[in-house]
């Protein structure tokens, strides 16, 4: 499929061809279900933890007499009645994590490039190279582009540091390496704009 490609200046400068069997599939809207439950899950700490009764430091001596002081009788004061006692039947560490196969998980990520660039949500430009960092200039690179209002999924070729630090502090916008992006990442925003340089290493990671 043929895409507009665009400068950092918002102008039209050719047209790029996109693999179709990345960009251009049916979108399978379950597999990208499973693959959001998948990451929302595995990113679950599960380590909430509260202490039992046996856990809770202290009480190992028996507060009063069992019998003679007209009161109820008590083995401990950690018991879970009293104020500073264990809980009883409180969370324990969970492990959340679930796994997906990796054709789908590669299905998956190959449908949301297919529904965003079906939606038009899907810009490619050249790869714009920042020789310092500077926000204001990179949000003048938004503008032009028409991105500065959406919430965009910036993909760069590498980690390019500048263009990160650059585009950090402005509102909506994620710089990502384009090998280590999730479906998640990609359906969690609106737009996408892909740096030029960036569509060979996606098409190559589904090659792996």
């Amino acid at each position: 499929m043929l895409v507009d490609l665009y400068t950092k200046d918002g102008n039209k400068s050719g047209q790029i061809e996109l693999t179709d069997e990345v960009f251009g599939i049916v979108p399978n809207e379950h597999v990208m279900h499973q693959a959001v439950i998948v990451h929302l899950a595995n990113k679950r700490q599960g380590t909430r933890k509260t202490k039992i009764r046996a856990e809770v430091s202290g009480g190992g001596k028996k507060p009063w007499k069992q019998k003679g002081r007209g009161t109820a009788r008590s083995g401990s004061s950690r018991s879970p009645l009293w104020v500073g006692g264990g809980t009883v039947h409180g969370p324990k560490p969970s492990d959340f994590n679930l796994k997906l196969p990796k054709k789908l998980r590669q299905l998956a990520r190959k449908s949301a490039f297919s529904l965003r660039a079906q939606e038009n949500n899907l810009m490619v430009v050249e790869d714009i190279r920042m020789e310092q960092i500077k926000t204001k200039e990179f949000a003048k690179y938004m503008k032009n582009l028409s991105l500065d209002a959406a919430k965009t999924l910036i993909l760069v070729p590498g980690v390019d540091f500048n263009v990160y630090m650059s585009a950090r502090n402005l509102p909506n916008i994620t710089v990502q390496p384009a090998d280590k992006i999730s479906t998640y990442d990609i359906l969690n925003h609106k737009k996408l704009l892909l740096f030029k340089g960036a569509i060979e290493p996606i098409v190559n990671n589904f090659s792996n």
